[in-house]
């Protein structure tokens, strides 16, 4: 793509998802699917104007936003905040991924696709969008609600989880006996997760004598840089971009340079999340969906009941009540990058072609009913017997 025609393809894309997401904004509906339906809407896939031909030529810039968007969570949270559960928090994460993915994988054999594609589906029905439900916490402002924590507890452990899950995936769905090989992504994996968490727990005044500076200019250029490279030595050892920006996030969350951190990643992190969520929708094939509307209609009900029952036992877990129950289980009901990730996979290894417009479409469907259902969870909460009193008493609670 020459420069002209690049430039215009990536200010067209900020401003129609800018503009789309401001009239929808008029009627209450949250940025996330607008941004989104933004991408559908001027994708290569729908009559009409093209913004972008090639999703691909959006990939870096779109993976800027999902870094931007996990490192400025590991800023916000601290070491101690997210450890001070402990066991009752990886609990509750693993509990989340034993019924998600469970039931996915059950769902993936009930379609009878093949053993392949229902691994495949295991991870798309069990795993939350990381950058959603994020962004999410963020837009609707919870990230200082008592749940919340919990909420970033499961999805660090999903994405703990994911690692280990794509080095498993990858070397059966080419088919290959790569037992090997396996081991030694798992290898490269631990020792960089391990080695993070160790710099975050006892490297701290090293990582401050490098990025504290009084100049906001460097101070930008620094925690950028840091954020960016640990992402992508993460990407190239076997762990997910999306953990390598959180973990060097929550390292400098402790520095004293925190503070400033926070509030200078913000525009980086709104601009970049919204060409994230654009890019998303850029590579979604409407026609395609409609073959498959019924088994994603089945897998939308079964994520709602699957993720009810294990906001239920989360919160019952660490004595919550039914308000915080529904704002767990609404709150990471939303499935996004991660399943375009298997996606990509799914059409690389030549599986059942049904595959992926099935994943596109449960992936929209979940990404514009989730933000929608969650930004409402409290009023459900009302609905409940008792709910109206508990929800008042949360509400009080969180402007005290």
């Amino acid at each position: 793509m020459a420069l002209a025609d690049a430039l215009i393809a990536l200010g067209g894309s900020f401003l129609a998802a800018g503009i789309i997401a401001r009239l929808g904004g008029r009627i209450g509906l949250p940025t996330i699917p607008l941004f989104m339906l933004a991408g559908i809407i001027f994708g290569p896939h729908t009559p009409g104007l093209a913004l972008v031909k090639n999703p691909a030529d959006l990939k870096v810039i779109a993976t800027l936003g999902l870094i931007f968007l996990l490192f400025y969570l590991g800023v916000e949270f601290s070491l101690d905040s997210l450890v001070s559960g402990g066991g009752r928090l990886v609990l509750a994460g693993t509990v989340y991924i034993l019924l998600n993915v469970g039931g996915g994988l059950a769902f993936g054999f009930v379609l009878g696709w093949g053993t392949r594609e229902a691994l495949v589906l295991a991870g798309v029905v069990g795993i939350s969008s990381s950058a959603i439900v994020t962004k999410l916490l963020v837009d609707l402002g919870r990230l200082g609600n008592p749940e919340s924590r919990l909420i970033l507890g499961i999805i660090v452990v999903e994405d703990i989880f994911l690692a280990l899950y794509l080095a498993v995936l990858q070397p059966v769905l080419s088919g290959a006996d790569s037992f090997t090989d396996a081991a030694l992504s798992f290898g490269r994996a631990f020792a960089f997760l391990i080695a993070l968490t160790a710099l975050a727990r006892w490297g701290t005044r090293l990582v401050d004598k490098l990025v504290t500076t009084k100049d906001d200019e460097l101070l930008v250029v620094m925690f950028t840089g840091l954020a960016i490279l640990t992402a992508g030595v993460a990407e190239e050892l076997g762990v997910s971009d999306a953990i390598g920006a959180f973990m060097i996030g929550l390292i400098l969350s402790s520095t004293r340079a925190a503070p400033r951190i926070r509030q200078l990643v913000h525009p980086l992190r709104d601009a970049f999340a919204a060409l994230f969520f654009f890019a998303f929708g850029l590579a979604i094939e409407p026609g395609d969906m409609l073959s498959v509307a019924w088994p994603v209609a089945a897998a939308v009900v079964l994520t709602l009941v699957l993720n009810v029952a294990a906001g239920v036992l989360a919160a019952r877990m660490n004595s919550f009540g039914a308000v915080q129950a529904v704002n767990i289980s609404l709150t990471v009901l939303s499935r996004g990058e991660f399943a375009l990730v298997l996606a990509t996979m799914a059409v690389a290894a030549g599986l059942d072609g049904r595959l992926a417009p099935f994943i596109a479409g449960y992936v929209l469907v979940l990404a514009l009913f989730g933000p929608l259902i969650a930004s409402r969870s409290e009023w459900i909460a009302r609905l409940l017997p008792g709910g109206r009193e508990r929800a008042e008493a949360v509400s009080v609670g969180a402007k005290s």
